[in-house]
């Protein structure tokens, strides 16, 4: 079956972060120098639920300070406003659009960036946000909402991310086409989707 869906991740494929600030993990070892242990879940839960910092805390069992929450977030919104569009991202999708594709985003993200990535990348077909889904990559429940959304096959999609578990390995087993982009090298959505996609 031939591809007729693109589904991207967002960051690292076509959105990256200038100022890393990590607000998320600050927090997670806040709670462990209260005694808290890492749990393997902790990322997942964050990624999946819409709570804020302090609410995120008192649902593992821990109370924050008004001045961590400040520093938290104030780390939040300088990562927020450092996002930015990779080079190639908007020619890329706008040659996409031009051919015919559908367009579609698949991110594992805490609720915040959602409106970050909304402005930047407002014109696609649909969008499977784990904080909105309830589930993480590669859990097939995320992808499962991309094919309710869009009314197709996973034989019609191909999938492009930069981490190979959640965006190959996953979309994968899912049944969709899938190949991993390595920004860190230099490669291009196009040279990513090459053998499978014309541009």
């Amino acid at each position: 079956m031939q591809c007729s869906v693109i589904v991207f991740d967002v960051f690292g494929t076509l959105l990256t972060i200038e100022k890393r600030r990590s607000p998320y993990k600050r927090l997670l070892h806040a709670l462990a120098k209260q005694g808290r242990r890492p749990q393997a879940n902790d990322v997942s839960m964050v990624m999946s639920h819409c709570k804020s910092f302090a609410e995120l805390a008192k649902f593992w069992g821990y109370e924050i300070s008004i001045d961590l929450v400040k520093s938290l977030e104030a780390d939040l919104a300088e990562e927020l406003d450092s996002i930015c569009l990779y080079d190639d991202t908007r020619e890329t999708l706008l040659k996409l659009k031009s051919q015919g594709f559908k367009l579609a985003l698949c991110s594992n993200l805490a609720m915040p960036y959602g409106n970050a990535v909304f402005n930047q990348l407002p014109s696609f077909d649909a969008y499977a946000m784990s904080y909105a889904v309830g589930a993480t990559k590669p859990d097939p429940k995320i992808y499962q909402h991309l094919l309710n959304e869009l009314h197709c096959d996973a034989k019609e999609m191909l999938f492009i991310g930069d981490t190979p578990k959640a965006d190959v390995v996953g979309p994968t087993a899912f049944g969709m086409c899938a190949r991993l982009i390595e920004r860190k090298k230099g490669q291009t959505l196009r040279q990513a989707m090459s053998g499978c996609v014309d541009i």
